[in-house]
């Protein structure tokens, strides 16, 4: 059984552009967003406490940072980032910076920590 959780674009605190393609209670086990960086824009400084990710870049290329260590990432790159672990992305492109946000398990809010101010 398929269903669908797709949301309207929005901005989130982090400093990006979500729409959850799949974030459900009755699928607690994973969820997928489609994650917009406008060009210019670095996301704060976070972690995600009991959540990993997995970023695939779509579109664009980007400076992403993973526990203090920095790479660059562009078109068909795999990010792996452990729950817990900081984390944050520049796009110092003129051009929108596009990835699915792949969580395991769900991405719920109430686990997002803002590390900027800690």
């Amino acid at each position: 059984m398929s269903s669908s959780t797709r949301t309207k674009e929005f901005y989130f605190k982090e400093g990006c552009y979500i729409e959850e393609w799949h974030n459900s209670a009755e699928d607690p086990d994973m969820s997928i967003a489609r994650v917009r960086v406008e060009p210019n824009a670095e996301t704060r400084l976070h972690s995600i406490s009991d959540t990993s990710e997995r970023y695939i870049i779509l579109a664009g290329q980007a400076e992403v940072t993973v526990n203090q260590k920095r790479r660059l990432v562009k078109e068909g790159d795999v990010v792996v980032i452990p729950a817990g672990v900081p984390q944050k992305i520049f796009n110092s492109l003129g051009e929108d910076l596009v990835f699915l946000a792949v969580c395991q398990p769900r991405f719920q809010e109430n686990n997002y920590q803002d590390l900027e101010d800690a």
